[in-house]
């Protein structure tokens, strides 16, 4: 599996409103924009899908901007990850995602298929264990 960019600057958007969220602070895109060091435009495309997700809210207005709709400690680095990725999976053939989905006709008699089960547990076990608390506080 390939993380893309766009989860790259989500999860950063997401570490860095984490870090000034605790404060009770709606943060402004155009700041977490310039802290980060991501385009304005393309920012603002990641917050709508993390916010249609339910893992932001925003606030409009002059005093707008963004800010966690959950504690840190309740907001998984696996969430965010499964928001912005088309599939977590490390090949098709066990994708769970409906687009994604392929009907492998080797899946009966297929070797490998166990190791590509294992490697996709650990990694959603792994993702849900680390949590946007566990990120700010390093």
């Amino acid at each position: 599996m390939r993380i893309s960019k766009k989860t790259q600057y989500g999860l950063r958007g997401m570490v860095y409103l984490a870090s000034v969220s605790g404060k009770g602070e709606v943060c402004p895109l155009k700041r977490i924009s310039e802290k980060e060091n991501i385009s304005f435009d393309y920012l603002e495309k990641i917050f709508s899908k993390l916010e249609k997700a339910g893992l932001v809210k925003a606030k409009r207005g002059v005093q707008g901007g963004y800010y966690l709709s959950r504690s840190p400690r309740k907001i998984s680095v696996g969430e965010i990850i499964r928001v912005l990725e088309k599939t977590m999976a490390p090949v098709r053939c066990i994708a769970i995602e409906k687009k994604e989905r392929y009907n492998c006709p080797r899946k009966k008699i297929c070797k490998t298929l166990n190791i590509w089960q294992k490697i996709q547990k650990t990694l959603n076990s792994t993702l849900n264990s680390i949590t946007l608390m566990s990120l700010i506080k390093k």
